[in-house]
């Protein structure tokens, strides 16, 4: 299966493919940004605010990189600092890709979390096999929701789903983006 290119220039950022190096940045982000992620991500605990942590995960992110299953980036400020993360999960089946993503507290309302997954929708619908992206977030993440909405996604569904997160609502928007040729709205 084909991989998408380890860096991806997104205007005022970049999207590098992680590494170890980058470990203690990711670590340091999760821990000052714990309160704006935990109603949202389930993963956010103390145990990912460690460089430790950090560094299996980032082992993990390079196996599943091999097989083809996920691509995960870091984003990187024009500063160099890094931003949060994306990355895109071939966990749909059927033609389908999915792009996830997360904005440190300190890098929020900047256009980063937008600049970032316009560029890797693309990216994305540039690979073989893929005939839709998609952006799964809970109803009441309404920043999160704000980006596929911005990008000319178009809201699916919403399904029920166990809350995983303390703030998540259990209903779960499915939002899809499909190359121009299948008519999906831009």
């Amino acid at each position: 299966m084909a991989a998408p290119p380890e860096q991806v220039d997104a205007g005022p950022l970049t999207l590098r493919r992680l590494r170890p190096e980058d470990a203690s940045a990711i670590a340091a982000a999760v821990a000052a940004s714990m309160d704006h992620l935990r109603p949202w991500m389930p993963w956010a605990t103390a145990e990912s605010a460690d460089p430790r942590t950090q560094r299996v995960r980032v082992a993990e992110s390079d196996e599943m990189w091999a097989q083809g299953t996920d691509f995960i980036y870091s984003i990187v400020d024009t500063d160099g600092v890094l931003a949060g993360e994306i990355g895109l999960h071939r966990r749909l089946g059927d033609g389908g890709i999915e792009i996830g993503y997360w904005i440190a507290e300190q890098r929020t309302r900047r256009g980063l979390g937008t600049a970032a997954t316009a560029a890797l929708t693309e990216v994305a619908l540039r690979l073989p096999g893929v005939s839709r992206v998609e952006i799964h977030c809970d109803e009441a993440n309404v920043a999160s929701s704000a980006i596929p909405r911005k990008l000319g996604y178009r809201l699916d569904r919403v399904s029920p789903y166990p809350p995983e997160a303390p703030g998540e609502s259990g209903r779960r928007q499915i939002w899809i983006r499909e190359p121009p040729s299948r008519g999906a709205a831009r």
